[in-house]
């Protein structure tokens, strides 16, 4: 129990406030905090095994958490996912992510889907002060989204999606303690781009772009009364893909992702000769380096992209990069492999992904397996699967993109 009561403590720390350190880190990092980090987690194993890589890879059950505006350019009349992704597997066994996730075309130019994450948190029992048991309860996090897509040309779509957010991280009657629940309500704003072409050799190819950006929606607090409300993980997404027909068997597609959280950059506090942070008239702790990161949702999304207190080389820092390729043979059976670079001032998460896909009929089935580069990772010497069901249409699929 106590290893169990450490990994919901670090959970919870790690999602409430990003306020909280008065002084610079020795070892240099600059981590950003959010709210409700299992947003952050990728969902489906086909993006599992490629890196978390998924801004611009043809669209499947599963865009809505890549790039929504992909459902426009699906080659199916309806579909649905289901997966599920271990969470710290190597420590316990019963905490996870659950998903489910579907769409449905609305002829050739327009598609809807929706989708719920769970994130269970497994069975904690908590205590009070003396150590008296309250009981075993089950912390939880769920989100639940809808989204509408709509082709603008043969090339170009756009999408906008909704979202509830509940996250539940201590689910205990605490009469001496103000906690409560914390919600928010956000929306993304997706568009994607496919282009069509021929290339000498091969029997076709294609270049696809996208950009989504999700979670923009209100803070977050897990208190009636406090006045810290935290941000949720705001994320722009943006990369390209290019895709070869070898020939009719063999199909190769390359992709690159880049990715920001879009809340503000934790300053450097100003701290006295006993190294304890300076506090002004009104209370609040002097800035020495960087920007006031207590800002409205909108504004803190225009300065994320220039608040970092090292200047321009740790806005750097702060772009994920995700590469991938993903090989299909006759459209029945693929091999994917994956690579995710983060800087080691803003997490250190660096790993190589493989993944492998099968697609028969309406069903399909698809696995990733995370190998990690730089410490450990929530996800290493685990197995994550989807379970994909895709339903044709002749009528839908003529001039769509083939979907994985």
């Amino acid at each position: 129990m106590k290893i169990r009561f450490l990994l919901l403590l670090a959970f919870i720390m790690a999602s409430v406030s990003m306020f909280g350190q008065d002084t610079e880190p020795s070892d240099g990092s600059r981590v950003i905090s959010t709210a409700v980090p299992f947003l952050t987690i990728s969902p489906d194993a086909r993006s599992g095994g490629m890196g978390d890589v998924g801004a611009a890879t043809s669209p499947d059950a599963y865009s809505m958490y890549w790039n929504p505006a992909k459902y426009a350019f699906i080659d199916k009349s309806f579909g649905f996912g289901i997966g599920y992704v271990p969470w710290l597997r190597g420590l316990v066994n019963d905490i996870g992510l659950a998903s489910v996730t579907g769409f449905g075309k609305i002829g050739d130019k327009n598609a809807i889907a929706a989708s719920l994450r769970f994130f269970s948190m497994g069975s904690v029992m908590f205590t009070n002060d003396v150590g008296q048991e309250l009981g075993e309860v089950k912390p939880n996090e769920w989100a639940i989204d809808a989204t509408y897509a709509r082709k603008f040309s043969r090339e170009f779509s756009g999408a906008v999606a909704a979202r509830f957010i509940y996250s539940n991280l201590v689910p205990v009657n605490y009469t001496s303690y103000d906690v409560r629940p914390g919600t928010s309500f956000a929306a993304d704003v997706a568009i994607y781009y496919h282009h069509e072409m021929e290339i000498s050799g091969m029997s076709g190819a294609s270049i696809d772009a996208g950009m989504d950006i999700s979670n923009i929606g209100a803070k977050m607090s897990y208190s009636s009364t406090s006045v810290v409300r935290d941000f949720i993980p705001t994320t722009l997404r943006i990369g390209p893909s290019f895709t070869m027909d070898i020939d009719d068997y063999n199909r190769l597609t390359f992709s690159l992702d880049l990715s920001k959280l879009l809340v503000p950059t934790p300053p450097v506090y100003a701290t006295d000769s006993n190294n304890q942070p300076i506090i002004d008239s009104d209370g609040k702790k002097v800035i020495e380096k960087g920007y006031d990161p207590d800002v409205s949702v909108v504004k803190g999304m225009i300065q994320s992209f220039y608040d970092a207190p090292y200047g321009f080389k740790e806005e750097m820092q702060e772009i994920n990069v995700a590469v991938a390729a993903e090989y299909w043979y006759n459209k029945l059976f693929s091999i994917r492999l994956g690579y995710f670079y983060e800087s080691k001032y803003k997490g250190d998460r660096q790993f190589f992904t493989l993944g492998a896909g099968l697609r028969y009929n309406v069903f399909g089935l698809d696995f990733s397996y995370l190998l990690p580069i730089r410490n450990n990772n929530a996800l290493q010497n685990t197995l994550q699967f989807t379970l994909l069901f895709n339903f044709d249409n002749s009528k839908v699929a003529k001039g769509s993109q083939g979907s994985n």
